[in-house]
């Protein structure tokens, strides 16, 4: 069994009713990246949601907020290592400045925009591709210099790349899986993927029904195997130093599809016509349910444990070490 998961990106409710005790469905020792804000959001909500998450957590006493890349290391055996991230460049108000503010409340990713255009540059949903605006680039290099991961997951293809081209620290798609495999808007291609291991990233592969083909509530095993089979493809491609999870799990699974009904204008029928979306659970990783998780589904599949600890932690730990401004 892998030693600890890092977590590139979970969501717990962006309401005042989240609650952290909901991560400890995590194992003791996980990093955990949790969402506080995306497109409809403004400065002030996302502060708003950190704040209220960083109090819970250390009311709980089960988590501790991350400052420095060694406070990870310091969980084994005790707690979990709490973060966040930004699921668009909305939250920051058009100021670069509040970059370095969401880094001091414990965001360590952004990606600067959510399935549609804003100020930033392109999401995957439009149909017109033009990429990185002046201010997506400069978006970009204030999260190099501030020691932010650059995220492409939700960006266009154009603004990948272009990130990829741009960031001088190794980039990331938190939670993105392999177009290659299933022909989803929302995964990336095999070039978004190339680019991005050059500069030294990782892509974290998602447990999403939608994004992996198998969205009926009854496939719970088909997910987790369609989740190995894009990280055996993602080994592949791009070799095994370069894949991580970020399974996209939702806490807030009944109200995420309530507002993706009701917010329309953030999604497409890409997201509507696969039915209610289905995820892949904490549990379902380990294997801590009724069926098999996804570290004994990759030792089966040949996965040596090396392996499988560099696809469970490993291999974001080793960027987070190299990005991260500590």
């Amino acid at each position: 069994m892998p030693p600890f998961v890092w977590e590139q990106h979970c969501c717990l409710p962006l309401l005042p009713s989240a609650r952290v005790a909901e991560l400890a469905r995590f194992p003791v020792g996980s990093y955990l990246s949790v969402n506080i804000g995306y497109a409809p959001h403004s400065t002030a909500d996302a502060v708003a949601m950190a704040e209220l998450l960083r109090k819970d957590a250390l009311d709980d006493g089960r988590f501790r907020l991350v400052q420095r890349h060694r406070d990870i290391a310091g969980c084994a055996g005790e707690s979990r290592a709490l973060a966040f991230d930004l699921e668009d460049s909305g939250p920051l108000g058009g100021r670069l400045d509040n970059i370095a503010m969401f880094y001091e409340l414990g965001v360590r990713s952004l990606a600067t925009t959510y399935n549609h255009a804003n100020a930033a540059g392109c999401g995957c949903l439009d149909t017109e591709d033009t990429g990185l605006t002046g201010y997506g680039r400069d978006i970009v290099r204030t999260l190099n210099t501030v020691g932010m991961f650059v995220d492409g997951s939700h960006c266009s293809r154009r603004s990948g790349l272009e990130m990829a081209e741009l960031t001088d620290a190794p980039m990331i798609y938190s939670h993105s899986n392999f177009a290659a495999l299933w022909a989803h808007p929302r995964n990336i291609t095999d070039d978004q993927a190339r680019a991005c291991a050059a500069t030294g990233g990782v892509v974290g592969i998602n447990g999403v029904g939608i994004f992996l083909g198998h969205n009926a509530e009854s496939e719970r095993a088909e997910r987790v195997a369609a989740m190995a089979r894009h990280i055996e493809y993602g080994a592949e491609l791009l070799g095994i130093e370069h894949i991580g999870i970020g399974s996209d799990y939702s806490f807030d699974n009944a109200e995420f599809n309530e507002e993706i009904l009701a917010h329309p204008e953030n999604f497409s029928a890409d997201y509507t016509k696969y039915g209610p979306l289905q995820w892949t659970p904490p549990e379902d990783l380990l294997g801590y349910a009724e069926v098999p998780g996804l570290d004994e589904v990759l030792a089966d599949r040949g996965f040596s444990e090396s392996d499988r600890a560099a696809v469970f932690g490993g291999n974001f730990a080793r960027v987070a070490a190299e990005v991260w401004a500590d």
